[in-house]
């Protein structure tokens, strides 16, 4: 038999060459050379500009907005005035001058101001004149009431009621008229109306 010690050295040896040239082969992959391609892939950006409104006394709001798709940009800004402010600021200014019925006439072009002072007892001032003058003139005159009013809604509607209600009534007489005339026709009796 051959020696062991021979066949432990060649297969030592052919193992020992099998994992040089695996480590060889290995080793040669890693050290290649690459090269990396740097590209910029920051989305591009549309900015808003900024709308700045400092004064305390202007009665306007600053908007901003932008869209920023892969081809276009869009951005605006722009000022979107408070009209309740203004009334709020003229009324205060007309009082300040003494203006009271002024005043008053100036926030009563807001529905909800004309609704809570009909509401109250003391309507908004019609014309220059004030109290039952003044309430008397706005149920005759109904298209100035301000638009949106709760209290124009509900006039309106008791109105369309009553009509209804008189129809039905004069109908009602109508329809009595006609029975009363159709029996004097039955029994021949002469009736001039």
């Amino acid at each position: 038999m051959r020696n062991p010690f021979i066949i432990g050295i060649i297969l030592a040896t052919i193992i020992i060459f099998f994992l040089n040239s695996l480590l060889n082969s290995a080793m040669a992959e890693t050290n290649t050379v690459s090269s990396t391609v740097v590209t910029n892939s920051t989305p591009p950006t549309a900015n808003s500009p900024s709308v700045v409104v400092n004064n305390s006394d202007v009665c306007k709001t600053a908007v901003a907005g932008a869209v920023q798709t892969q081809i276009l940009g869009i951005s605006s800004g722009m000022t979107v005035t408070d009209e309740n402010c203004e009334r709020i600021k003229l009324s205060r200014s007309l009082y300040a001058m003494g203006m009271k019925v002024a005043a008053i006439s100036t926030l009563c072009a807001d529905s909800r101001v004309w609704d809570s002072m009909h509401m109250a007892g003391t309507p908004c001032p019609y014309m220059g004149s004030i109290g039952n003058d003044a309430k008397e003139g706005w149920l005759s005159n109904m298209d100035m009431i301000p638009e949106g009013s709760f209290v124009y809604q509900k006039i309106k509607e008791e109105e369309k009621e009553e009509i209804k209600t008189n129809l039905t009534v004069r109908d009602l007489h109508d329809f009595e008229k006609f029975v009363i005339v159709g029996m004097a026709m039955y029994i021949g009796l002469p009736i001039l109306f």
